[in-house]
């Protein structure tokens, strides 16, 4: 049976090369546990590094987090919707937010319920999904600044998320000058330039990060320590806390061009062949995972010898090409995976979740900000 394994040794690595770079630069900072969907045994991982601060985008997520540690600050990173809203004073400490009723519905349900709920106002720094425009954020403030039972703490900002903008000193400059305004305008103190997100890390790593940006939320950074500037991994980060180990359930030698008419195969595509490919042979496994649990465009073979072919809804069709290392069935198959791989994963109710005990030999940490 495919299982998913995390491991403990290079997640704890990459935590700790954070921890460092962010304690280094007074940089406050919580980790985005959405890839995660909820999983107890995953989310007890980061308990066990100290991780005290969680954000995410489903209520059911804080509310597990809540459960495994109820003085964990939950963060809601996205604008709620309005009927979430009796949930999202429960279960979430802060909320983004870039509405102006929403806010004011949060306002009423904190009253309700007795509590001060945080608000971190959004700002559209160019990449066109959520945000509160420029020009009118000074009056969005006005309107939301005196509301009962909230409490402002943040200017946000989130880049690279739908139309790959990147950040830069100019963005995140940019975005600290609306919070002097406010400040100036209304005498308040907001606490937090929420500007920093995995995307962001590399300027702080260059030296190229505004001092007014004192908080992240990290996600991708931690679990595959990419930089998504180079989309390469940095040097002293792990790219596989995750693996994938998937079982060979049949290997024969076959063809490698399919044999009669071609029509649409379930994704509603027709596979093309290379013509240097007719009359060949090679060996195909398959595999126990499909399109139900992972798109295999975010799996990477451990095996450079070994191409993936294509996925059906439960099968996943790999080349072994003459088979050199002998694999057989019942051997299992391991992967590296793309973000977006283990979030089809984590969300797949049908494979299993492991932690590792392995103590595997790591390489030294390189923190240089």
């Amino acid at each position: 049976m495919a299982y998913l394994k995390l491991y403990r040794n290079k997640l704890k690595h990459n935590h700790q090369y954070l921890q460092d770079l962010f304690l280094s630069n007074a940089i406050e900072w919580g980790v985005v546990s959405k890839l995660l969907c909820g999983n107890e045994l995953f989310l007890k991982e980061l308990v066990r590094l100290g991780v005290s601060e969680f954000h995410d985008t489903r209520i059911s997520n804080l509310k597990t987090i809540k459960e495994i540690i109820p003085t964990a600050q939950t963060v809601y990173i996205k604008p709620p919707a309005k009927r979430q809203i009796p949930s999202v004073i429960k279960y979430a400490d802060v909320s983004f937010n870039t509405d102006f009723t929403t806010i004011q519905a949060l306002s009423a349900e904190a009253v309700l319920q007795k509590a001060t709920h945080k608000v971190i106002i959004m700002v559209e720094m160019g990449d066109l999904r959520e945000g509160v425009m420029g020009e009118q954020i000074v009056e969005f403030y006005q309107k939301i600044f005196q509301l009962p039972n909230i409490d402002i703490v943040g200017l946000g900002t989130n880049l690279n998320c739908l139309n790959a903008v990147m950040p830069s000193q100019d963005k995140l400059i940019q975005l600290s000058l609306y919070k002097q305004l406010i400040e100036t305008k209304f005498d308040v103190h907001i606490p937090w330039i929420s500007g920093g997100t995995s995307v962001t890390v590399p300027l702080l790593l260059n030296r190229q990060l505004p001092k007014q940006v004192n908080h992240f939320r990290v996600g991708e950074f931690l679990f595959f320590g990419l930089d998504l500037f180079t989309n390469k991994t940095i040097n002293g980060m792990y790219d596989d806390v995750f693996r994938l180990y998937a079982q060979i359930i049949e290997l024969y030698e076959k063809p490698k061009v399919p044999i009669g008419e071609q029509g649409f195969n379930v994704s509603g595509d027709t596979p093309v062949y290379s013509a240097d490919d007719y009359g060949k042979l090679s060996f195909r496994a398959i595999l126990d995972v499909g399109l139900l649990d992972c798109n295999p465009r975010y799996l990477i073979a451990d095996d450079e010898n070994i191409d993936i072919i294509e996925a059906s809804s439960d099968m996943l069709v790999i080349e072994l090409h003459q088979n050199e290392k002998g694999y057989a069935v019942g051997d299992m198959i391991s992967f590296k995976l793309k973000y977006m791989g283990v979030l089809g994963i984590m969300n797949s109710n049908y494979i299993d979740k492991v932690v590792s005990e392995e103590k595997t030999e790591l390489q030294p940490l390189a923190v240089s900000v």
